[in-house]
């Protein structure tokens, strides 16, 4: 008989261990099915992305062409903008007979060959290599042309009122309000050196004006203040109160009842 129970004996921790390694497999096998339903984070469940997004979707901090407000991030040396008169070449890369110079009409539309009208005023350069792709769709396979701006207009600014030489003059670099001024010839002795209006097209229907007190910038040496001008803006002098009346007074009333220094 014991034989008997040693076998016994041996076969009971057999199980035992077995039962063990069992145990063991069940919760390895429990453990990596928790992991695997247990969803993955990712970087746009912190930022407050919407369901399907992907770890590449990321705010834009501006607009690629500019359009967007500087004071908000947007670019401050905006795109050019095709305008009328503005003269460009098409170059089409595997139909040469296609290629031509077009002037933007007053209107704002160009005359393709065989493609009809499309409308170019105010659209960048590869907005408008698109449109021509567009255009040229049902006439060409794959249409592969290149735009090239050969005349335009030159950025300018309009002086007028009070300043030595009205007119309008080129802009050809980085220009604040006082130093058009000086390129305009400076302010004549009638001129309201206090309100300098600067005048700007914000679109077709709106003028945007704001005053500038010229002669407190120049007295408070804080000539940084001074606006940056941009195409097409209109700086106009004012003629001060003294000149106005002075062709009604003597000079002795004149220099009794008003002081210059005010203006």
């Amino acid at each position: 008989m014991k034989p008997f129970v040693g076998w016994t004996k041996v076969a009971v921790m057999g199980v035992l261990s077995l039962q063990v390694c069992v145990a063991a497999f069940a919760q390895e096998v429990k453990r990596e099915q928790d992991l695997g339903a247990r969803p993955q984070s990712s970087p746009t469940s912190q930022t407050g992305a919407g369901t399907g997004s992907t770890g590449m979707a990321a705010a834009k901090p501006g607009q690629a062409d500019g359009t967007g407000n500087p004071r908000l991030g947007g670019e401050r040396r905006p795109l050019y903008r095709l305008n009328r008169s503005d003269v460009v070449a098409l170059s089409f890369t595997l139909s040469p007979e296609f290629d031509q110079t077009l002037t933007i009409q007053p209107d704002g539309y160009v005359a393709l060959k065989d493609a009809g009208l499309v409308f170019a005023q105010g659209l960048t350069l590869e907005e408008f290599r698109l449109a021509v792709g567009r255009a040229y769709t049902g006439y060409l396979h794959d249409p592969q042309v290149a735009v090239a701006l050969k005349e335009f207009e030159h950025p300018y600014f309009v002086a007028g009122g009070e300043v030595g030489k009205p007119g309008k003059y080129e802009l050809r670099a980085d220009t604040t309000i006082m130093e058009a001024v000086e390129i305009a010839g400076g302010f004549t002795h009638e001129a309201k050196h206090s309100q300098v209006l600067l005048f700007r097209r914000v679109n077709d229907d709106l003028v945007e004006a704001r005053v500038f007190n010229l002669k407190k910038m120049l007295q408070e040496k804080s000539l940084g203040e001074a606006s940056q001008l941009r195409p097409g803006d209109l700086v106009f002098v004012p003629q001060n109160s003294i000149s106005k009346i002075e062709r009604f007074l003597s000079k002795p009333a004149l220099s009794m009842y008003v002081s210059s220094t005010q203006f």
